[in-house]
């Protein structure tokens, strides 16, 4: 647990080698990284944590202030108590976390890994209204339905992401907290639209970063990554065979060798341009 003037932060940390914080998505803790850092075995440190609102992390924000701003303070005061540049990964809402800490440049970053991102705002930025409205209309229906009285609302926003049926088909726990988090996941909603990184400002970021979407994913979804990629000269973008939205669930060993495989180069690039070192070897 990290202690600050805002409250509570989660905090837990496994593994020693280069380190890795990984950022789960919304109505989520850092458990969800587990089945990825499973495949590692002990070659990172890796370092996990929950957004505002879930896990053991304190809400900050209110519906009149949810900048993504404040979840970016919170993934910052991590990587401080980490005490080192690090490699850092998010899922859906948790990569665009990720994303504004690497904008915000506060922080030291050795790479960037960004799963599935929700980018309304960047979708927006390019025109494709198309995509945008997608997400719009998704989420308006979503959010009046709750308001109505519909308390499973959520499950419409679950399966917008991973297919009809999805919401149904995870274990009762999982669909109860997803439930029991949905004032919490609106909050997630409204800093994600208020979040309109443009081009030009994500060119900016000059780290290695990798770009992850799922081959069956909602095609706003992989179009959001497609144009992400395409708005940072670093980027690389894979589409992984089989996977949709929720590939930390379904698709642990492929993702984390991905994940894996990225954070090794970037760490040899590292290690090359400020050391002098010519090879590190990562097995995993």
């Amino acid at each position: 647990m990290i202690e600050c003037e805002h409250g509570s932060i989660d905090y837990d940390e496994c593994g020693a080698g280069p380190t890795v914080v990984l950022v789960p998505g919304s109505c989520s803790t850092g458990a969800a990284w587990r089945s990825v850092i499973s495949e590692w075995g002990n070659c990172f440190r890796s370092i996990t944590t929950s957004l505002l609102g879930y896990g053991r992390t304190a809400e900050r924000r209110t519906m009149l202030d949810a900048d993504i701003s404040h979840e970016a303070e919170s993934l910052e005061a991590v990587i401080r108590r980490a005490a080192c540049p690090v490699h850092l990964a998010g899922h859906s809402f948790g990569s665009l976390v990720a994303l504004a800490v690497a904008l915000r440049d506060k922080v030291p970053l050795l790479s960037l890994t960004i799963i599935e991102a929700p980018a309304a705002g960047l979708l927006r930025h390019w025109g494709e209204h198309q995509h945008y409205r997608a997400f719009r209309e998704m989420t308006d229906a979503y959010c009046h339905a709750f308001h109505s009285g519909q308390r499973a609302a959520i499950a419409s926003m679950v399966d917008f992401y991973g297919g009809a049926g999805t919401f149904g088909s995870w274990p009762q726990r999982v669909r109860d907290y997803a439930v029991e988090m949905t004032a919490v996941n609106m909050l997630d909603w409204t800093a994600a639209y208020g979040f309109q990184p443009t081009s030009a400002s994500l060119a900016a970021i000059d780290i290695p970063t990798l770009v992850v979407r799922g081959a069956d994913s909602h095609p706003a979804v992989k179009r959001a990554n497609e144009v992400l990629t395409l708005s940072m000269p670093k980027s690389s973008l894979v589409t992984m065979a089989g996977a949709s939205h929720f590939m930390l669930a379904t698709h642990p060993q492929q993702l984390g060798r991905l994940v894996a495989e990225h954070v090794r180069d970037a760490e040899l690039l590292h290690q090359q341009h400020h050391t002098g070192i010519k090879h590190v070897h990562v097995q995993f």
